[in-house]
């Protein structure tokens, strides 16, 4: 029973390190819709994640521009040998208790009382010194206005994430959509070629029994090898789509991803979205944004310029310590102090770089101005092509209903005998065409209806 329980044990053991193993070899397999794919790319994509390290570099920045207007707290230590100490001697001094206590003190005696004082050391052999220093800034104009601009250019890289993340999004809905094109077009081709090898091999027979003629087989095996072409030629344009889709996700190309949405049901979500004329405003648009920031960036230069003119103002502690003093030692221990730096005459440098910066200002300004228009044509330029690529995907999807009509009726007429197979090769190839143009005016519609999203910052 024991040995049973023991065999059992290892059994189940190896059941589990086996199962182990081939889930780790075998890779998972990614579903996204096409907002989920779009979720994806913002966490992943590598040009939003260099977006996001701008943003955070930024905030350092702006920390560190604050950081130099707080108390700053420096200490240095300097150790110093000397080879030789410099000495100073005061020269001969009289010696009182050299001289006779009682009686008559001769010239003598006066001569013998004068003695050389000892050499006093100007320094020491071996010395460390210690300073601490506390400053602060009282005012600088530069200061002042440099914060505020490092604070714009932290809004400026926030909002171009939020712009490179739309077009991220943008470009990735594109890339989806082509995808899910082609592998309708890639499904329809099939089911085409299908019907034709039936009708092939139906040909075949009849010819075989004499109903027809040879060229009327070899004409719609014409038309058979045109459609395994077109399946090959779009599976590969498939297989491209689909590397592309993952290299905009930031997804590694080996890895199995299924695109979970269909183009039936993405068409029919929002396909009439912007067919009545949506309120476009200006200040909602992020590159509007920019270049208003854009502005306020000039306006600010100008104003450094201008605050060269004013002076600069801090204070300062200093404390200044000694491992091993001097005999003579000069060095003050405690400092306080007020620096001023008042600018007086450069030749009229600063005057050019007011100047230079306030024509950059009219720069911006009319570069704004000209972008505004710019903004407006671009929306009513992305609403025309929205309504007319949805104009044509109608006409096209009336089209290919009433082309596979024809195409039927021809083919009943064909079997018939009443149709020849001239006239079915022509009315399979205007099919066929049509269902080209059909998939096409979809994938133009898609595009038209995600470029505006990203210009009117709506989502999918």
């Amino acid at each position: 029973m024991k040995f049973m329980l023991k065999y059992l044990s290892i059994i189940i053991i190896i059941i589990c390190l086996i199962t182990k193993v081939y889930g780790q070899e075998k890779p998972g397999v990614i579903k996204l819709s096409i907002s989920e794919a779009q979720e994806y790319a913002l966490q992943n994509n590598r040009t939003v994640k260099s977006a996001k390290i701008d943003v955070q570099s930024t905030e350092k920045k702006v920390w560190e521009t604050i950081s130099t207007g707080l108390p700053q707290i420096s200490l240095a230590a300097n150790y110093q040998h000397q080879f030789v100490i410099p000495e100073i001697s005061f020269g001969p001094y009289l010696d009182i208790n050299s001289l006779p206590a009682t009686g008559f003190i001769s010239k003598d005696d006066m001569l013998n009382a004068y003695k050389q004082s000892p050499s006093v050391p100007l320094g020491v052999k071996d010395n460390t010194t210690f300073d601490f220093t506390l400053s602060q800034l009282i005012f600088s104009g530069q200061y002042l206005i440099g914060l505020q601009a490092v604070k714009v250019f932290n809004k400026v890289t926030e909002k171009t994430l939020v712009k490179t993340e739309d077009q991220i999004k943008e470009t990735v809905a594109g890339t989806y959509y082509l995808v899910l094109v082609l592998g309708e077009s890639i499904r329809v081709l099939k089911e085409s070629l299908k019907s034709i090898d039936q009708t092939f091999n139906d040909m075949v027979k009849m010819n075989q029994l004499g109903f027809n003629e040879a060229t009327d087989v070899d004409q719609i095996n014409i038309n058979r090898s045109n459609i395994k072409r077109l399946i090959t030629s779009t599976e590969s344009q498939k297989e491209i789509s689909m590397n592309l889709l993952k290299y905009q996700l930031g997804i590694d190309f080996t890895q199995q991803m299924i695109l979970t949405d269909s183009i039936p049901g993405i068409v029919d979500q929002g396909n009439i979205k912007y067919l009545s004329v949506p309120s476009f405003k200006l200040e909602n648009s992020i590159d509007y944004q920019l270049l208003n920031n854009q502005v306020d960036l000039a306006v600010l230069a100008v104003k450094n310029q201008k605050s060269k003119y004013f002076p600069t103002v801090s204070a300062f502690y200093r404390r200044h310590e000694q491992t091993n003093q001097p005999s003579f030692n000069f060095a003050v221990k405690d400092l306080v102090g007020v620096s001023l730096n008042i600018p007086i005459f450069v030749s009229g440098q600063r005057s050019a770089q007011v100047s230079q910066a306030k024509f950059d200002l009219e720069k911006s300004q009319l570069n704004k101005e000209n972008a505004e228009q710019g903004l407006i044509m671009e929306f009513e330029s992305a609403l025309s092509s929205y309504q007319t690529a949805y104009s044509n995907f109608t006409t096209n999807k009336e089209s290919i209903v009433l082309a596979q009509k024809v195409y039927d009726k021809t083919l009943v007429k064909y079997h018939e005998g009443v149709s020849t197979s001239f006239e079915l090769s022509q009315i399979q190839n205007q099919y066929l065409t049509a269902e080209a143009s059909y998939y096409t005016s979809i994938l133009t519609l898609l595009n038209a209806k995600a470029k505006l999203d990203r210009i009117l910052g709506n989502t999918n």
